[in-house]
């Protein structure tokens, strides 16, 4: 067997290859916690001075420019967002740059801009980098690694959920999936990528006392891969409510057009939060409440048993599965 683009999907093939090839060598109880950011103490002796989460991340989109955003400013969203997802404060990014031979140096300087004014908004320091170049046709991929603090008493986790539990998602699905394939086919639209860091949503909910169980932000692979690998991962039921599910109406008609599931659809600026079921009118208001969550929404719930569920608009209800095949490759 080779690799395939289905391997970059984010979907059934990407998680067997990590299971294969690198959980089986690089096999540990950090690791194989599979979060969206390792969690580690810091210890000096025999006392626990500190928990950080860290998370690295390679980007590798095309184009390099988009409508709502560019690598620059993709790189440090999602690795920001990694971070927020387990609670954390980010701190610290480092960047390491591979430059094809033939990028144009505006571009570049451009783009490290671009990286330069999210990471001061996101609140996070560029500490580190390196650079190489090599061969090719004028392309650039960006690796970046995040480093934030975890309050004391914080303890999200992808396997914390349990029956009666609310998922909220906080806005559109499938905006910068749809807004990179428009890029890619040169199709004519208003479609923007979503592309931004969650720091005020994860910052209101916490800031409220909300007792969040569960967050994730909803990148390659989709909603729905995302919410299998959350089941799983608590051992419960997730079901959906399709109607309640936000999708823009230009994005619902691009998809369709293109026989796309917004469900699979990758995001880079949307995440879920599951939340007890006393609290979530309370994190609904607080989401809605900011920049990026005024879209939010419930869209279903945690109950006892296992698998995934999603209830149609025809009223039929049917299992969905995490993304298998090739997707969308690039996108992020």
């Amino acid at each position: 067997m080779k690799i395939t683009m289905a391997h970059g999907s984010g979907g059934k093939s990407s998680a067997q290859l990590m299971a294969e090839i690198f959980g089986k060598h690089f096999k540990n109880q950090i690791l194989d916690r599979m979060e969206d950011a390792a969690v580690v103490e810091v210890t000096s002796g025999e006392y626990a001075i500190a928990r950080i989460a860290c998370s690295t991340d390679s980007f590798v989109v095309t184009p390099l420019v988009f409508k709502g955003g560019d690598i620059g400013k993709l790189c440090v969203c999602g690795t920001v967002n990694d971070l927020l997802m387990m609670g954390a404060k980010p701190k610290y990014i480092t960047c390491g740059f591979i430059l094809e031979e033939g990028l144009n140096i505006d571009l570049l300087d451009k783009i490290v801009e671009s990286m330069a004014i999210q990471a001061r908004e996101a609140g996070v320091m560029v500490i580190a980098g390196d650079t190489k170049v090599v061969e090719g046709n004028g392309g650039l991929y960006i690796n970046t690694t995040g480093i934030g603090e975890i309050p004391k008493g914080c303890k999200v986790s992808s396997s914390n959920c349990s029956s009666g539990d609310v998922i909220i998602c906080s806005g559109n699905l499938g905006d910068h999936h749809a807004c990179i394939l428009s890029h890619r086919m040169d199709i004519q639209n208003n479609i923007q990528s979503d592309c931004a860091a969650l720091n005020d949503i994860v910052e209101g909910l916490f800031g409220a006392g909300i007792d969040v169980r569960t967050m994730r932000d909803i990148t390659r692979g989709g909603l729905g891969t995302v919410l299998n690998e959350i089941a799983d991962s608590s051992g419960v039921k997730i079901e959906l409510d399709e109607e309640s599910i936000p999708v823009d109406d230009e994005v619902r008609g691009f998809a369709d057009i293109l026989g796309l599931d917004p469900l699979y659809m990758g995001n880079e600026g949307k995440m879920i939060a599951v939340v007890p079921e006393d609290q979530a009118e309370k994190a609904l208001e607080i989401m809605k409440a900011t920049e990026h969550g005024k879209n939010s929404a419930i869209i279903g719930r945690v109950m006892e048993g296992e698998g995934t569920f999603i209830k149609t608009r025809l009223g039929a209800t049917r299992r969905f599965d995490v993304l298998y095949g090739e997707g969308l490759p690039r996108i992020c």
